[in-house]
């Protein structure tokens, strides 16, 4: 008995001394600050002269896909990693190119029918532009939580931060991307859907519109996020 009562103290003793505490999961300290990779915002610093405050403070470095090349998009970056499937990026970043080349050669397809320069100058040629006007116009700005109170699930609204807003619109774009016909090739699907987005048209537009109604509709629970 008193063995038994001995071992178990040295266990439980043991685990307390396994549990590792976060903070230390990383090997930076909680004084460090990310890195500043675009280029904007160092020119933005340089300007305000905010950079000479940062020459004493401990910076992480940074990752290996992030750098200050004028070519880095961090959202067409993030977008690529929603398109990879098993890790195969180098696919995911040819499917991704292959898309915004279309989008391009439709664009200059538009552009050259186009009959006056006013038609000519509201066309945007640039795919990386027509991304993020088609992420912008996708982001819903609420949702709908279950929360039960008095043994009824009530759907409530309740706002969206930043960045599951930007999730949801990837994941919704890549979602009617994959929902189309099998027939066609993913950068062509891609092409359409991202065009269909950036004119504030198309399937994933409408989901948010229709999600949004279903907050309106269910406004009167909307105290029950608070209680």
């Amino acid at each position: 008995m008193l063995r038994s009562i001995v071992g178990a103290i040295v266990q439980k003793h043991t685990t307390a001394q396994c549990i590792v505490p976060t903070v230390r999961m990383s090997q930076y300290g909680p004084h460090f600050i990310e890195p500043v990779v675009s280029k904007q915002k160092i020119d933005a610093l340089q300007e305000s002269e905010d950079l000479s405050k940062l020459s004493h403070v401990p910076i992480k470095a940074a990752l290996n896909n992030q750098n200050c090349s004028v070519f880095y998009d961090p959202l067409v970056s993030q977008f690529t990693n929603y398109v990879m499937k098993q890790g195969n990026k180098q696919l995911a970043r040819e499917l991704v190119e292959k898309g915004f080349e279309n989008i391009k050669r439709l664009q200059l397809e538009r552009y050259h029918l186009a009959e006056s320069e006013e038609e000519k100058a509201k066309i945007e040629l640039n795919p990386r532009t027509l991304l993020r006007q088609a992420v912008e116009n996708c982001r819903p700005l609420l949702q709908l939580t279950p929360i039960k109170r008095g043994g009824v699930r009530y759907q409530v609204p309740v706002p969206v931060t930043e960045k599951r807003s930007y999730f949801l619109s990837m994941k919704w774009l890549l979602e009617a991307v994959r929902e189309k016909e099998r027939t066609v090739h993913f950068p062509e699907k891609m092409a359409w859907e991202i065009l269909d987005a950036a004119a504030n048209q198309g399937k994933v537009v409408k989901r948010k519109h229709e999600l949004h109604r279903q907050c309106e509709a269910n406004r009167a629970y909307a105290h029950y996020r608070w209680s």
